[in-house]
């Protein structure tokens, strides 16, 4: 299959003269895959995602290139990307209702009339699986829960029917349960949708549930990527094994290493 990105030699340092959070990144992102990106913090995961998106801050150092033969030209931030952030409540907008933000993404991307609009974001969040989502459209984001939060930033993301959808460590400050029930939600939309995935996550364990592929990052580069099956069962690089090994010494719970829709 043809990639949606292609990234090649990409270099990212913060300031000019820093030290570099991503060094020399060879990477295709398959059209239609999940790809998860793992690593611990400082390992240059979410710095790959904000690159891909577009959201560097300004005084950041971009060097290589990033390339779209999936689309034939550059991506539009919210129209062909969409970007789920690790807390929800700091995407959020805390004095519009949830239902608003979602259909202003909607309405600005997809040109839709106000009350279509209104009518994509209240089935959006219908399938966010959240209650009674007629009385949530007109809920401020602080009479949710976290969890709840999270479905309202996710229907945002995909309320422009994206061709990509960044996860960022969309799931780590939620509780194991709501972890699980975010996992499933974002592999059904996504399987539904037909977008492409890319999950940045520390834990292991999460990505194997999820993914196709799995890329290990660790201090700005690429140590190993491949088939999640074959990163579980016969991982090549010892940082790679050290996280597999840490999985398994905190819970010895199985990691899932086959694809399931859902």
């Amino acid at each position: 299959m043809s990639p949606l990105a292609s990234i090649r030699g990409l270099r990212v340092a913060y300031r000019r003269g820093g030290p570099l959070a991503l060094q020399g990144i060879d990477l295709d992102i398959v059209a239609g895959e999940r790809l998860a990106v793992i690593g611990e913090s400082g390992s240059g995961k979410s710095t790959l995602a904000l690159a891909l998106a577009g959201l560097l801050p300004g005084d950041a150092v971009q060097e290589g290139c990033i390339d779209w033969p999936g689309l034939g030209r550059a991506p539009l931030g919210g129209r062909d990307i969409g970007f789920v952030f690790q807390d929800p409540a700091g995407s959020l907008d805390p004095v519009m209702p949830v239902g608003r933000q979602v259909a202003e993404v909607a309405r600005a991307h997809l040109g839709l009339s106000w009350r279509d609009a209104r009518e994509r974001a209240r089935a959006l969040l219908a399938r966010m699986r959240l209650p009674e989502p007629k009385a949530v459209q007109h809920t401020f984001p602080h009479q949710l829960s976290g969890g709840q939060k999270q479905r309202v930033a996710i229907a945002a993301a995909v309320a422009a029917r994206p061709k990509l959808l960044i996860a960022d460590e969309a799931t780590s400050a939620l509780d194991t349960i709501v972890q699980a029930e975010i996992v499933a939600l974002i592999r059904h939309l996504v399987a539904e949708d037909g977008m492409t995935l890319v999950f940045i996550s520390h834990d292991i364990a999460l990505a194997s549930q999820l993914a196709d592929r799995i890329a290990v990052f660790r201090a700005g580069r690429m140590v190993e990527i491949g088939a999640t099956a074959a990163i579980v069962a016969r991982p090549a690089h010892a940082y790679t094994r050290a996280l597999l090994d840490a999985h398994i010494g905190l819970d010895a719970a199985p990691l899932v290493t086959g694809r399931a829709d859902g």
